[in-house]
């Protein structure tokens, strides 16, 4: 129990590190859980969607993922990756450290329960997916921004979601107009998170993409941005 409370402690204090590194942008960033009713509101999406530049895909020359920074960033001993799995998983166990060994997923993107265990064969189980996957922003200005700046892009918990590892791998690189989540339910709550990142950090749709969002939004016109 006390370790529990410790690890608490380190997540809470990673959080308000988090909030410091996206201070400037605070009114996008979001450190709770992806359901409705942990989410407070921002204004509609479909507003939002609509003051977003409609640009084709630029080439994906010098694309690589350590453009994004050399994988999760890691926060008073706690890397983006627990932090993610503390927020969204329940039940959750600690190990040594700040690492997540057990919980349960209510996965977002599939609609399944997911029993997490840690280990070589099993942690693929549950991954943590870039909502704007950081190929699709590489191609859509994020090349235009810092490192600095795609470094915190790339482990901005607005950006993050722990989903499904198949569900993920089957995602991969796909924007709103190839890929959307196979539990319908949650599609509304997906699309606008992408048009939040896509907000904050200043990238583009595809018309195509465009298209594919309001299609999705047209069904949920009330759909809120997520924000803290």
């Amino acid at each position: 129990m006390e370790r529990k409370r410790r690890f608490v402690t380190v997540v809470v204090a990673a959080l308000i590190i988090f909030g410091a590194m996206f201070a400037s942008d605070d009114m996008w960033q979001q450190a709770v859980p992806y359901q409705d009713s942990n989410i407070t509101t921002n204004g509609p999406a479909i507003k939002l969607l609509e003051e977003l530049a409609i640009k084709g895909r630029a080439p994906k020359t010098n694309y690589s993922r350590e453009q994004f920074g050399g994988g999760w960033s890691s926060h008073d001993g706690c890397d983006t990756r627990n932090i993610i799995l503390s927020r969204d998983l329940t039940n959750v166990a600690v190990g040594s450290g700040c690492s997540v060994t057990s919980g349960v997923l209510a996965d977002p993107y599939t609609g399944r329960t997911i029993q997490f265990q840690r280990g070589a064969s099993t942690s693929s189980d549950v991954q943590i997916d870039h909502v704007v996957a950081l190929s699709d922003a590489w191609q859509k200005g994020a090349q235009n921004l810092t490192r600095d700046r795609r470094e915190q892009l790339a482990n901005d918990p607005l950006e993050l979601l722990a989903v499904d590892g198949p569900a993920n791998q089957q995602k991969s690189g796909s924007d709103a107009a190839s890929w959307l989540p196979s539990n319908k339910a949650f599609r509304c709550q997906y699309t606008a998170r992408q048009i939040a990142v896509k907000a904050k950090y200043e990238l583009w749709v595809t018309q195509a993409e465009y298209d594919a969002i309001k299609n999705v939004l047209s069904r949920c016109p009330g759909q809120v941005l997520p924000s803290a």
